[in-house]
């Protein structure tokens, strides 16, 4: 696990990526810790005035964003997850943010395509990542991905808290 008190935390923020109530109920029941360590995570990083940004997946009213191409969104849709304004779609209590910190919405896996959130961390001259999130196939390896072709350091402290 990285360790926050090691990293440059004036340029380092950490993304909490998926963390949201449909989401978490589909893997809580395997990973039983999985919030615990996670409010850990948040809690370190708060304390060591690292920046905490959330990253959530949600779909307008009718789903305009998600084609039948598209296998896994089109399931969700089918079975109206993650619309905006669903409480399937909020945050999960235990990792809620806090009322200044940012929440990025975002309509596919990764956290950069289809966000500003390249925007929030050049205000905030964040230029490492701490990536938290619970699809490691998914909205980790997506963003990893975008983060590394961007040139943020840090993208190797992935933190594994399943």
């Amino acid at each position: 696990m990285a360790d926050l008190r090691t990293i440059d935390r004036d340029h380092t923020a950490v993304l909490i990526m998926d963390y949201q109530q449909d989401i978490v109920a589909s893997v809580a029941a395997r990973q039983p810790q999985l919030l615990e360590r996670a409010a850990a995570v948040l809690s370190g990083a708060r304390l060591a005035g690292v920046p905490v940004i959330y990253v959530v997946v949600r779909f307008r009213l009718g789903y305009p964003e998600v084609s039948a191409r598209n296998p896994l969104f089109q399931g969700l849709k089918e079975a109206g997850r993650l619309g905006e304004g669903t409480p399937g779609a909020e945050i999960h209590t235990q990792v809620a943010p806090q009322p200044t910190e940012v929440i990025v919405t975002k309509r596919r896996v990764g956290a950069f395509s289809t966000t500003d959130l390249e925007s929030v961390l050049r205000a905030r001259q964040v230029t490492c990542l701490v990536l938290l999130g619970i699809a490691t196939s998914g909205v980790v390896l997506s963003t990893v991905r975008w983060a590394a072709d961007a040139d943020y350091t840090g993208v190797s402290h992935l933190l594994h808290i399943g």
